[in-house]
């Protein structure tokens, strides 16, 4: 049976305490009434800085190991070039696919937004807007019946529909 190493106590001493910040793995031996008393007086800190302190706290938050910012070792091999070792041809599925990937199909939605010289996101105030300008200078009378002049008002027609119905459905 081990005793509890406080002055003049009898009691078992089941409950280990560290002696010191230095010494974390070295224990007394105390009963719960008297570790309970140490754990209240206890300070880790006592005797440190204010800039121990600090620096104590930023080593911890790295547990105790160095640390670099991230990115600038990748970016220097990326830019100098450098590929990931592939022995085994895990990403060449990947290189070929981006390689031979064919570009998204272009929605309704933007289709529309390119044909009213649009950019998204725009107000319905701005879309109506440009509607009129462009149905003034394409309209067929203003060119004399043109037959482009008429192919692409449909397509400003349809642009707007497709605008209206998306924003005020």
């Amino acid at each position: 049976m081990r005793f509890c190493d406080h002055e003049d106590c009898v009691a078992e001493g089941l409950y280990p305490a560290p002696r010191s910040r230095e010494r974390l793995d070295d224990h007394y031996w105390f009963c719960l009434d008297h570790v309970r008393e140490y754990n209240r007086t206890w300070n880790y800190f006592a005797g440190m800085t204010e800039a121990e302190v600090e620096s104590l706290v930023r080593s911890d938050t790295v547990w105790q190991r160095p640390s670099w910012p991230l990115g600038n070792r990748l970016a220097y091999r990326v830019t100098k070039g450098a590929r990931i070792d592939d022995h085994f041809d895990f990403f060449e599925a990947d290189r070929k696919a981006e390689r031979t990937a064919a570009p998204a199909p272009e929605t309704e939605e933007a289709k529309a937004f390119r044909v009213l010289d649009l950019t998204p996101p725009a107000t319905v105030e701005k879309i109506k807007a440009q509607y009129k300008s462009l149905v003034k200078r394409h309209h067929p009378d203003t060119h004399g019946g043109d037959k482009a002049s008429e192919d692409r008002l449909k397509e400003i027609i349809l642009a707007y529909q497709t605008l209206m119905n998306a924003h005020c459905s």
